[in-house]
């Protein structure tokens, strides 16, 4: 059989740059993004002031956080939808408790809450996906639907524009604070850095222990991954309750930063962040992905969001830039999946 040219370049010992591309798909969204990047400074030289990329950095947290946890569901071959409503549920539900019950609780204590009450609301999810054996879209299409009746006919529908006053410092504390050209206050805050603590957790998770192993395991094969001994229940209680925990931390981040509980919030993002994923070079069927490529992934919505004004373009085509590159990105993974 004759060989193509990319087994012969191997077989030589030589670079083939589709392999290349194959093996590590995060390096097209990352020439994405640097041409967009490059492209809009041409056009707008404001988008390379400090102020314009810490904004970036600011609203990809949130975004962030939701992201890794989606990565980590769609690596074992599911997906989630329902980690709105379980940041929702989970945000507002602490934030009443604090302010009705324990306004003078810790922050950090807070935080363990909202990040403890999205493991459970999780953990829910990994049940009905183990036990009932459908598609963790439908599972998670229910759920959400069921957290958000919960949360909005039984906890309320009341915004919470008092917050106590440790939250409010929480989402004000400065990691980074200066001045610039026109006398305004630049401030990345402290809580940035829950986004870079959480990547550098869940690629330890999937690349450093058993249960990395058997994420990507069953995400290529779940049924060869059960004859391999991998217990699926575990597997997917961790998964839901990892995904659910980090959508609890996003959503306490957000009513900090915002500076106020609003049960509606949320709502909607959830093609943004699964867009994010799959642009980062995570397959829906599974088995692959890194964390490197969710957060380039989440990178590049963010600059497409925050960019397209200062270009000049309304933001009302924000959905079609990214459909477009959505496109794009999967025909160029096809393309080289073809020829490598």
């Amino acid at each position: 059989m004759e060989r193509t040219a990319a087994q012969q370049k191997i077989a030589a010992g030589g670079f083939s740059f589709s392999l290349f591309l194959k093996n590590r798909p995060e390096m097209i969204t990352l020439a994405l993004l640097i041409a967009i990047c490059v492209a809009v400074s041409i056009i707008n030289p404001d988008f390379l002031q400090a102020s314009s990329l810490i904004d970036i950095g600011r609203a990809s947290v949130v975004m962030g956080l939701f992201a890794l946890g989606v990565f980590v569901i769609l690596a074992a071959g599911g997906i989630d939808v329902s980690f709105t409503a379980i940041a929702a549920l989970s945000m507002y539900s602490v934030t009443l408790v604090t302010v009705n019950h324990f306004p003078g609780m810790p922050m950090p204590l807070i935080v363990l809450a909202a990040a403890a009450g999205g493991m459970l609301l999780g953990f829910v999810n990994g049940l009905f996906a183990f036990y009932l054996r459908v598609p963790s879209l439908i599972i998670t299409i229910g759920t959400q639907y069921l957290f958000r009746g919960i949360l909005l006919a039984f906890i309320g529908t009341v915004w919470i524009m008092e917050l106590p006053p440790q939250m409010i410092a929480f989402g004000r504390a400065p990691l980074l604070q200066f001045t610039n050209a026109t006398g305004a206050t630049v401030t990345l805050p402290l809580y940035f850095l829950a986004l870079p603590a959480a990547a550098i957790l869940t690629w330890w998770i999937l690349n450093r222990t058993l249960m990395g192993r058997a994420i990507f395991a069953i995400g290529g094969n779940s049924a060869i991954a059960e004859r391999l001994g991998y217990n699926l229940r575990t597997v997917q209680l961790f998964l839901f309750g990892y995904a659910g925990a980090l959508a609890g931390l996003a959503g306490i981040i957000h009513v900090a930063s915002n500076r106020l509980a609003n049960p509606f919030d949320l709502v909607g993002s959830e093609i943004s962040v699964i867009a994010a994923v799959v642009l980062g070079g995570a397959r829906i069927t599974g088995g692959t992905g890194s964390v490197l490529g969710t957060i380039l992934g989440v990178l590049l919505i963010t600059v497409i969001n925050n960019v397209l004004v200062m270009v000049g373009i309304p933001s009302t085509w924000q959905r079609f830039v990214v459909g477009f590159f959505i496109l794009l990105a999967a025909a160029f993974f096809m393309t080289q999946q073809r020829k490598a």
